[in-house]
């Protein structure tokens, strides 16, 4: 096969936005398609490799696997080495189990499938993954354990039926590609059968080019430059993708392939030494990047500053350079390293990390690493609340016509909401019991307590409708609680700029704004119907929100050896002030002043904040909270002690 440099360019053209991207420069928000680039090049090379190899008869399935091998595996395990003792030195056990897991998943080429089931790829929670990135690596490794043996058992049949059927194959996974993103949106972009269309268009440019040779045309070449370069700062997180919005990049590198002959001068260009010189760390540069900065997220307090990124940046072309030329370089040659060296080396290495994950995951994150972990554990965690999700046939507890109920003796109250509800439900169990009554507690993540179909997917909306019915209906049920993180549904999460767009039967919002009217109309029926049912109405006022996550916070404390113990860490934890809990919650409030006359407001600002800041813990030293926005067992009988005679009677 014949050398192109521009292709060496494209690929500084892919992986730049993609780091770029990564860093959190906005003005790269569609940076992210430099792997769709990286998809069609991939295909075109290897499609044309093993053209080459079946028609001059010297296919040889292990000579691929082994060039496949030397060509991804060193450099991509020495990077997994390298990460694991700074995951052992930074990352909480929950991160660290997690980390484990994706190890594991990186060993055996799977990691875009563990991924798709944990986490969206645009998601604040992703920043922190340093193996996040290798889901497309193992894309490619599906395909690359695959596509030979297709093509070698198909040919048979033609070189031009071969053609077709891969065009055809393509035109399925696109169709497929635009109905995921629709509907399973995380499978959709991780999975390779919504994205192997963008390698079968490489396969399809290999075979137009070794029928009719690349071609020279500067129009059509610059265009195919232009639709990359479009996508790159047009597209954002908000694209619907990969689906048909995908077709814009994969179509500008199919043209620059197709068309883009050296004489060209988008060729001329790509083929500059820059260009070349990043396009072949580029590799590299993809590897070192994301652990670079989800490490540097996790070990910094607040978010990292532009400058410190660029630098990062920097830092991750500087370190592709050097595994590039020491680690990547002498393992494609067979002289230093044999064909079984190749394979040795790579099974042991693979098993490694695959068994380092499982003992990470066993162990629960290697939790022995953290001084004082033994008193970490014992805070409560809402995950693992009493009846939490119960709703949602998560939980088997007492279950009553699929709902949960707490307390003892006649049923007389329901409380209803999102985890914010379940965060209650262990100490109002106990508390419930002391008065000789119970309660529905339903509860679900993210499950609005509003009664006509308000949510952002998941199912709450049945899952709440159908609870409210069953409360409506219940003559014993007189009062009835809500409560919930109800910034979320006017704001999004919370102290981001990351909106979480809502809905309800009249249409999904499409802005921030929406989400306030819909909040408004759907707080107000769910009044009107509990009311007009002749139910008392208590709605509990939102608990402050920090910005740090109160376990982790403490496990970090003492991790690093800021801290000595337990109660010096809690002594740590940042406060928030009263200005940031209103601006916080300040269109909700507006909501509920318009239903002061119905309903009883129970204010819990005062059991959590002084007169100008807010505590994630009492006087004390006794932490209230299991997270950033969750109370846990103390701070529940801090809010049930307060209030619970309130909605008793």
């Amino acid at each position: 096969m014949k050398y192109r440099p521009e292709i060496d360019g494209l690929r500084a053209l892919a992986v730049v936005p993609v780091i770029l991207f990564h860093a959190g420069f906005e003005l790269f928000s569609g940076g992210f398609v430099g792997v769709d680039v990286f998809f069609v090049i991939s295909g075109y090379l290897i499609t044309t490799i093993l053209i080459e190899d079946i028609e001059k008869n010297r296919f040889s399935l292990i000579n691929f696997y082994e060039r496949r091998a030397r060509r991804i595996l060193p450099a991509l395990i020495f990077v997994m080495l390298i990460c694991i003792p700074f995951a052992w030195m930074w990352m909480m056990p929950s991160q660290m189990q997690n980390f484990s897991e994706s190890l594991t998943a990186v060993g055996s080429f799977t990691s875009n499938i563990f991924f798709s089931k944990e986490v969206s790829y645009f998601a604040i929670a992703a920043e922190e993954k340093p193996l996040l990135h290798t889901w497309s690596l193992a894309v490619e490794e599906q395909y690359y354990l695959l596509f030979p043996i297709f093509l070698f058992l198909t040919w048979r049949y033609g070189e031009k039926r071969v053609f077709w059927i891969i065009v055809l194959l393509a035109s399925i996974s696109l169709t497929l590609s635009e109905w995921g993103w629709q509907d399973k949106p995380n499978a959709n972009f991780y999975l390779a059968p919504t994205r192997v269309w963008e390698l079968f268009s490489g396969s399809i440019v290999a075979f137009i080019i070794l029928k009719r040779g690349v071609k020279s045309n500067n129009f059509l070449s610059l265009v195919g430059l232009t639709l990359i370069v479009f996508s790159i700062f047009a597209y954002d997180e908000n694209t619907p993708f990969p689906g048909f919005y995908a077709l814009v990049p994969v179509l500008g590198v199919v043209l620059l392939l197709l068309y883009g002959d050296k004489l060209t001068h988008v060729a001329k260009l790509l083929s500059t030494k820059g260009f070349v010189g990043i396009g072949l760390v580029s590799y590299s540069a993809y590897l070192w990047h994301q652990p670079l900065f989800a490490f540097t997220r996790i070990r910094s307090v607040d978010n990292p500053s532009t400058n410190l990124m660029l630098l990062l940046v920097v830092t991750s072309i500087v370190l592709a350079c050097f595994s590039w030329k020491f680690i990547e370089m002498p393992f494609r040659n067979n002289t230093y390293f044999k064909r079984k060296h190749i394979f040795t080396l790579s099974v042991i290495c693979s098993v490694t990390l695959i068994l380092f994950g499982l003992a990470g995951n066993f162990n629960g994150g290697f939790t022995k690493r953290i001084n004082g972990w033994d008193d970490l554990k014992k805070i409560p965690n809402v995950e693992s609340s009493f009846c939490h999700n119960a709703g949602r046939r998560t939980a088997s507890q007492l279950l009553d016509n699929d709902f949960c109920k707490i307390g003892k003796g006649s049923l007389g109250l329901a409380i209803i909401g999102d985890s914010h509800a379940g965060a209650l439900f262990d100490y109002a169990n106990e508390y419930l019991k002391t008065k000789n009554i119970s309660a529905l507690a339903i509860s679900g993540g993210y499950c609005a307590p509003i009664i006509n179909g308000f949510e952002a997917g998941g199912g709450c909306a049945n899952t709440i409708e159908n609870a409210f019915q069953r409360i409506l209906n219940d003559d014993q049920i007189s009062n009835v609680v809500l409560i919930a993180e109800w910034a979320i549904y006017t704001q999004g999460f919370r102290f981001t700029d990351t909106p979480r767009l809502w809905g309800d039967k009249q249409g999904k919002s499409q802005n921030i704004s929406d989400n306030v009217n819909a909040f408004s109309r759907s707080f107000s029926t769910t009044i009107e119907r509990l009311l007009d049912a002749n139910k008392k109405i208590f709605v509990i006022y939102p608990v402050p929100e920090f910005y740090q996550h109160s376990h982790d916070w403490l496990g970090e404390q003492t991790l690093r050896g800021a801290s000595v113990d337990i109660s010096s860490a809690i002594s740590s934890l940042p406060t928030i002030s009263k200005n940031d809990y209103n601006k916080r919650n300040d269109e909700v409030f507006d909501v509920f002043d318009n239903h002061n006359e119905n309903v009883t407001f129970l204010q819990v600002y005062d059991l959590f904040c002084s007169e100008e800041e807010c505590k994630q813990y009492n006087e004390d030293m006794v932490l209230l909270y299991s997270d950033s926005n969750h109370v846990n067992y103390y701070g529940a009988k801090l809010i049930i002690d307060t209030f619970g005679s309130a909605f008793i009677n």
